[in-house]
C-alpha cells in the first residue's frame, strides 16, 4: 500500500543558495572490507546540495508505504520514490551523476548504472534495517551500488554477514558511496534513527517486475 506525501523542507543551510553541480571523481578512496567486498567514498561530490534537497523534497511524488512484518502491518520509516531503467530523474544532476558513475565504473561493472531509489528520512525517527541489496544480480554476482546523501549529516553502518565489527561512515552535504564487489550478499548495510536527510541510489540492471533497490 502507498500513499503520495508532501514532506516540510529539512535541509542543510550549508549550501543551499548555490545550484547542484558535481564534482570530478577521482578523489574517489577505496577501502577494502575483507570477504571480497569494498567501498569507494568520496566527500562533497556533490555541491550544491542544500538546493537540491529543498527541491528534491518540495517536487517528488514521494510515497509513504506499508509492509507485512510477520503477523502485522507497519509502516515504512521513511518515505520512497522509485525510477526504472529508462525513466526520466527528477532533477538533471541526478542524470548526470547516474552517467559519469557509469563512465566511471565501466571497467568494473560492465554496465551502466540503471534503476535508481530515492529515500527521504524525515526526522530522526525514519530508518532502515540491516538489509543488503540482493535484487536481480546482486543475489549471485558482485554489484555496485552508489549512494548519493543530501541534506543532514547521517550514519551508514556496514557489517559482515553473521556478525562482527561495524563500519561507521557519516554521509551528508554530497557525499558520494559505493559499496562493490560482494559487499551486497557479504556484508549488510543499515541507516539508524537520527538526524533528517535524504539519498538517492543508482544501482545496475534488475529483472522488469522488480523495483525495490
Amino acid at each position: 500500500m502507498t500513499t503520495h506525501h508532501s514532506p516540510a523542507l529539512q535541509g542543510s543551510l550549508f549550501d543551499q543558495t548555490d545550484q547542484p553541480r558535481l564534482g570530478p571523481l577521482d578523489g574517489l578512496r577505496r577501502t577494502e572490507l575483507g570477504r571480497g567486498a569494498w567501498i569507494d567514498v568520496l566527500p562533497g561530490w556533490l555541491g550544491g546540495s542544500g538546493a537540491l534537497f529543498e527541491l528534491l523534497a518540495a517536487e517528488v511524488p514521494w510515497r509513504a508505504e506499508r509492509r507485512q512484518m510477520y503477523d502485522q502491518v507497519v509502516d515504512v520509516p521513511r518515505l520512497l520514490s522509485y525510477y526504472r531503467s529508462g525513466e526520466p530523474l527528477p532533477h538533471p544532476v541526478l542524470t548526470e551523476a547516474r552517467e559519469a558513475l557509469s563512465g566511471h565504473y565501466a571497467g568494473e561493472l560492465g554496465e551502466p548504472f540503471a534503476t535508481a531509489g530515492l529515500c527521504y528520512y524525515r526526522d530522526g525517527r525514519d530508518s532502515v534495517a540491516w538489509h543488503g541489496d540482493r535484487i536481480g544480480r546482486g543475489a549471485r554476482e558482485d554489484t555496485m551500488v552508489a549512494i548519493l546523501s543530501v541534506g543532514a549529516p547521517r550514519d551508514l553502518l556496514l557489517r559482515p554477514v553473521g556478525g562482527g565489527d561495524c563500519v561507521r561512515r557519516p554521509l551528508g552535504h554530497g557525499d558520494l558511496i559505493v559499496m562493490g564487489g560482494s559487499c551486497q550478499r557479504t556484508w549488510e548495510h543499515a541507516v539508524p534513527k537520527e538526524h533528517p536527510g535524504l539519498r538517492t541510489a543508482h544501482q545496475r540492471p534488475v529483472p522488469p517486475a522488480r523495483r525495490e533497490l
